[in-house]
């Protein structure tokens, strides 16, 4: 009998502290504005969105510029060899 006793009034305060951390807790988040919340999380979204769009454009530029760098390097290196093979021509 005592048993159960202990079991109800475990069961009854564990719902009265369910019930005022719930309360509490729409407090908070009334007080601080949950509203505030979903547009600072738009915010977050938006501005993580931005963040990877401008990285994907950073990775692109660098994809170029290392592209147009290997070629500018094949010409320099076409070159090189003219020159060279001027230079044993001329030097004979």
């Amino acid at each position: 009998m005592e048993n159960r006793q202990y079991s109800a009034s475990v069961e009854r305060l564990a719902g009265e502290q369910h019930s005022r951390e719930g309360k509490l807790l729409s407090e908070l988040l009334g007080d601080s504005g949950f509203d505030n919340l979903a547009a600072y999380e738009a915010d977050l979204a938006q501005r993580q969105s931005r963040l990877l769009f401008s990285i994907q454009a950073e990775m692109e530029d660098t994809e170029m510029a290392l592209r147009q760098t290997e070629q500018l390097s094949q010409k320099l290196k076409k070159h090189l060899g003219r020159l060279k093979g001027l230079q044993k021509v001329l030097s004979k």
